[in-house]
C-alpha cells in the first residue's frame, strides 16, 4: 500500500478489528481448501454464496482477468483462480492477505495479492473483465470505492456483489426501542449460536439508497436475489430446513422482496459511460 497515502480513521478502525480477526482465523492454515462451493454440480439454491458461484461459473470465466474486491481470506480469490482465471485479489489488512497466500500457494493456484483501500486502486484502466465483491461494500466508501471500480474494469465487463442489506423500512424495525434494547439482546445468543457476531465498529448494511448508487454503474442487472427474511435475525442458518424455507417463502415474495431481505445478489455488465460525477456527489459512508 502506499504510504503517501494516509489511512481514514475508519480505515485504521477496520484494520485494527481485522488484525485481531486474522489471528483467531489462523487454523484456516492447518486445513484444505474446499472447492465445493465452485465446482459442486449439487447446488445449494438456498445460499446466496452459492448462488453467486451457480451465475459465475455459466460465464466464459477462463483465461478472463478477475478482480476479487476486499479478499479477506482469500476464499473468492482461490475459488476463481480454479475456474482457470487470472486472478488479482486485493485487501486492507496485511494479516489476512499473509494467511490468503499461503492457502494460494498450498493449492499451487497464481493469485496477485495486494494491500490497498477499495476506495484507491492501484491496478490500470481497462484491464478487468470480471470484479467480485462479497461482504465488502457496505466497509467501504460506496461512490469513491464504485468509481474505482468502474475505472479498473473493461467496457461490459461484469461486476457481482454479494451484501449484507437492510431496506429503511426493515432498518428502522430493527433499531426500534422494542427490537434493539429487549428483542435484539435476548435473540443474538441464539442466532450466531453463542459466538461474537463478525460486525465491526463502521459497518452498516447496504441500503436501498446504496444499491441505487452501485447499480447505476451497471447495464441492467442479469440476476437480482435477496436472502434471509427471518435467517440471521430470528433463526440460526444451523437449521437447514428453515433455511430453505426461507428462501422459497422471499422467492415467492418476489415483488416485494427487496423491503424484506437482509442480504442482496446482484450481477451483471458494467456501465462505462455511467455518471461517475453524479455518483460521488452521494455521500453514503463514514470516512
Amino acid at each position: 500500500m502506499n504510504d503517501l497515502e494516509p489511512l481514514t480513521d475508519r480505515q485504521r478502525r477496520e484494520l485494527e478489528y481485522h488484525r485481531e480477526h486474522a489471528k483467531q482465523r489462523s487454523a484456516l492454515l492447518d486445513k484444505p481448501v474446499n472447492f465445493n462451493i465452485a465446482l459442486n454440480n449439487n447446488r445449494r439454491w438456498w445460499n446466496a454464496h452459492w448462488a453467486m458461484y451457480t451465475y459465475l461459473r455459466n460465464k466464459d470465466i477462463k483465461g478472463k482477468n478477475v478482480l476479487v474486491v476486499g479478499c479477506g481470506f482469500g476464499d473468492d480469490a482461490l475459488y476463481l483462480a480454479k475456474y482457470g482465471a487470472h486472478v488479482k485479489a486485493f485487501d486492507l489488512s496485511p494479516e489476512s492477505l499473509a494467511i490468503a497466500r499461503t492457502l494460494a500457494e498450498k493449492e499451487n493456484l497464481a493469485i496477485e495479492f495486494k494491500e490497498m483501500p477499495a476506495e484507491k486502486l492501484e491496478y490500470e484502466n481497462n484491464y478487468f473483465d470480471f470484479v467480485v465483491a462479497r461482504d465488502i461494500l457496505h466497509h467501504v466508501d460506496i461512490p469513491k470505492s464504485i468509481n474505482e471500480i468502474l475505472r479498473v474494469s473493461k467496457p461490459g465487463a461484469i461486476f457481482c456483489f454479494n451484501e449484507v442489506y437492510s431496506h429503511s423500512i426493515t432498518n428502522r424495525i430493527r433499531y426500534s426501542d422494542f427490537v434493539d434494547k429487549w428483542l435484539y439482546p435476548k435473540m443474538v445468543n441464539f442466532v450466531y449460536g453463542g459466538n461474537k457476531p463478525y460486525i465491526t465498529e463502521d459497518e452498516r448494511k447496504l441500503s436501498e439508497q446504496d444499491i441505487k448508487i452501485i447499480t447505476a454503474s451497471m447495464a441492467k442487472p442479469e440476476i437480482e436475489k435477496y436472502f434471509n427474511l427471518f435467517i440471521g435475525r430470528l433463526i440460526s442458518d444451523n437449521y437447514l430446513f428453515l433455511v430453505k424455507l426461507d428462501r422459497l417463502l422471499l422467492y415467492l415474495l418476489s415483488p416485494v422482496a427487496k423491503f424484506l431481505g437482509a442480504r442482496i445478489l446482484i450481477a451483471g455488465p458494467l456501465n462505462k459511460t455511467a455518471q461517475t460525477s453524479e455518483i460521488l456527489e452521494t455521500p453514503t459512508s463514514p470516512t
